[in-house]
């Protein structure tokens, strides 16, 4: 898991040949005027989510982990705390990986959390087990996916 402030990025998009993609696409949109919805920079490789949720309770928000996509997240609007438990940790699934989703998500808790505001962003790799959108009322985020 990497958190840092948007105006950070360079020291991270290093790490994958499409995270300056990515971080270019967050840093060059507007998405506090964005719909939700999906939009496809790269097909399956690098995708957006732009989301409008009710935020969760800790006890609401169920740990997740991808086998095939890293997490970007950022909240547009809201602060949005998150839930952080390293995947090895991850013992107790609550269903089975769903392929199609690319998603497990599991009733284990979280061994820490942490809070992202606007601006700022949460990577979560595959090993990273995440539960995310904790929040008091409506929040507003971006969820960029890519491809490992």
């Amino acid at each position: 898991m990497i958190v840092d402030a948007l105006s950070n990025s360079g020291a991270v998009e290093k790490l994958h040949p499409l995270f300056k993609k990515a971080f270019d696409f967050l840093k060059s949109t507007d998405f506090s005027k964005a719909k939700p919805g999906k939009i496809a920079p790269d097909g399956d490789n690098l995708f957006v989510s732009v989301v409008e949720t009710q935020g969760k309770t800790k006890e609401e928000a169920k740990l997740e982990t991808h086998n095939r996509y890293i997490d970007i997240q950022m909240p547009v609007i809201g602060t949005e705390t998150m839930g952080w438990l390293a995947g090895k940790d991850c013992k107790n699934p609550a269903e089975p990986y769903n392929a199609e989703k690319d998603i497990t998500f599991f009733t284990d808790e979280p061994s820490t959390y942490i809070h992202v505001k606007p601006f700022e962003f949460a990577i979560f790799f595959p090993e990273d087990g995440h539960a995310p959108a904790i929040a008091d009322g409506m929040i507003k985020k971006v969820i960029i996916k890519v491809k490992v």
